[in-house]
């Protein structure tokens, strides 16, 4: 990993250091972004590189109180056998999203416990690099189909199933004990898609203590799907919204971090300080639009060019979240599009990366433009309004909860039809500064008030209590059966 240069040590101040460190580690990969390389810059630096960096040890008093001083609302966990079962490690969402439960749960000294119901057969760098961040903040990790899993989920005092795929681990390793664990089981469910909706799958949501939902446009379609699909019934539903981490929020609130990542990240595009960059960050699948940004930002950049009174800076779109390694279709679709229109000056790729922050504080706008039904909720959307970043985002699921049309943001349809509509809004936030300004202003406020760590902890903990009381409420009674 290279040092960062002299010249940027000596002009930061005393009390950034720490943060400095992250940062410019982080930049160093840009351009490459290797996963390994990603998660060595978090362990060289000794501080976060994006949402799941080690804190420094406390006593267990400190753990239960927040960093105001208040109670942690999760304080109640301390103690707690939790066992958390993911249908997959990777750098999802989903998976990501039960690693910061994880981490949040462990900052309360509950006893943590990861299974893995698929892992590649294959020896697989992220599997293994994610595991060991787990290891090092004191979550066990464990095989899924070992005699310790069934144990421990008879032992624990809750299961978080993450994702409707994660189904599939109950029949297949808990057998003859499902029925004894699932009053203890809370589902967290992230898909909003039609093909989760199968027996083998969620045929044991009815009889779980509840769902987890990030979302009430997703609650809404998985109550109407498995009544109309499946015939079967959702268990009791919370929606709670996402939060931003706290590490997040630091860089996010320090103008000169972003400032010094601005300029390193642009640098390795090639975009000017005064370029308009628009930036998606998403995996890359059909499901997350790219396709369809790219052949907005090629229509705004026409009409543009035949609205001759517009002055515009030269405008850069880039995507992050491409994994060209994989040589998918649809990857080398887009590469294509853009050759094909020549755009390969302004429109640039970058490999998948968890590190989002450097590219939210290079960035001007972001495009949250997935299709179908939407983002079931949508962390990046969140992210980018921590960075007074405005948001053009798709009209459908979790989007809508978040953003605010006209005025964090703006909206457009799903589908072909959302091409134009999208390709207008972008020359509409190229052309007025003081709009892009006031919107990110305004969302950066919501964020505030609505989209923080702490919110998160509360929501989760409401939800977290009453799935325990249901458990002890249904053990109780069994016992007395007996």
């Amino acid at each position: 990993m290279a040092k960062p240069s002299t010249s940027v040590w000596v002009t930061m101040q005393k009390k950034r250091w720490p943060l400095m460190i992250l940062l410019v580690l982080s930049v160093s990969t840009v351009g490459m972004i290797l996963v390994r390389s990603s998660f060595d810059s978090c362990s060289v630096s000794g501080k976060n590189c994006g949402r799941f960096a080690a804190e420094k040890e406390e006593s267990s008093d400190v753990k239960i109180r927040s960093v105001s001083g208040s109670l942690n609302p999760l304080g109640f966990m301390k103690s707690k056998l939790v066992l958390l079962v993911s249908h997959e490690l990777s750098l999802s969402g989903g998976p990501l999203l039960l690693m910061e439960l994880a981490f949040l749960l462990r900052g309360v000294d509950a006893e943590v416990v990861w299974i893995t119901n698929q892992k590649p057969i294959e020896e697989d760098e992220v599997v293994k690099v994610l595991e060991k961040k787990m290891l090092d903040r004191g979550v066990q990790v464990i095989s899924a189909k070992s005699h310790k899993a069934i144990d421990t989920a008879l032992k624990s005092d809750l299961v978080v199933l993450n994702t409707a795929v994660a189904g599939k681990w109950l029949d297949a390793v808990l057998k003859d004990n499902v029925r004894e664990v699932l009053p203890k089981i809370l589902w967290w469910i992230h898909e909003m898609r039609g093909h989760y909706f199968k027996p083998d799958l969620v045929k044991h949501l009815p009889f779980v203590a509840g769902a987890m939902i990030d979302s009430h446009a997703t609650a809404e379609y998985w109550k109407n799907r498995t009544h109309d699909r499946l015939g079967i019934k959702m268990p009791k539903t919370y929606v709670v919204h996402l939060g931003n981490s706290k590490e997040l929020m630091e860089v996010a609130d320090d103008s000169f971090a972003k400032r010094v990542l601005r300029e390193q990240v642009r640098e390795s595009l090639g975009v000017r300080n005064d370029d308009i960059l628009f930036g998606i960050i998403n995996s890359v699948s059909r499901g997350k639009g790219q396709d369809l940004f790219l052949r907005g930002f090629h229509e705004s950049l026409r009409i543009i060019k035949e609205t001759k009174k517009l002055e515009v800076p030269t405008m850069h779109a880039v995507v992050v979240g491409s994994d060209m390694s994989a040589q998918t279709k649809f990857e080398t679709e887009l590469r294509n599009f853009v050759q094909e229109k020549r755009l390969q000056k302004i429109v640039h790729f970058v490999n998948k990366t968890m590190k989002v922050a450097p590219y939210l504080a290079a960035i001007d706008v972001l495009v949250q433009n997935s299709q179908a039904r939407g983002e079931c909720f949508g962390r990046i959307t969140i992210e980018a309004m921590a960075f007074k970043l405005p948001v053009l985002g798709t009209a459908a699921g979790g989007t809508m909860e978040i953003v605010v049309n006209r005025t964090t943001g703006l909206l457009h349809n799903t589908g072909k039809d959302g091409v134009l509509p999208l390709a207008k809004n972008i020359v509409k936030l190229a052309t007025d500064v003081e709009m892009r300004m006031r919107m990110g202003k305004k969302g950066y406020e919501r964020v505030k008030e609505m989209f923080l760590e702490h919110h998160m902890s509360h929501r989760i903990a409401s939800v977290l209590k009453e799935v325990l009381q249901h458990a002890k409420t249904h053990s109780r009674t069994t016992n007395s059966d007996i």
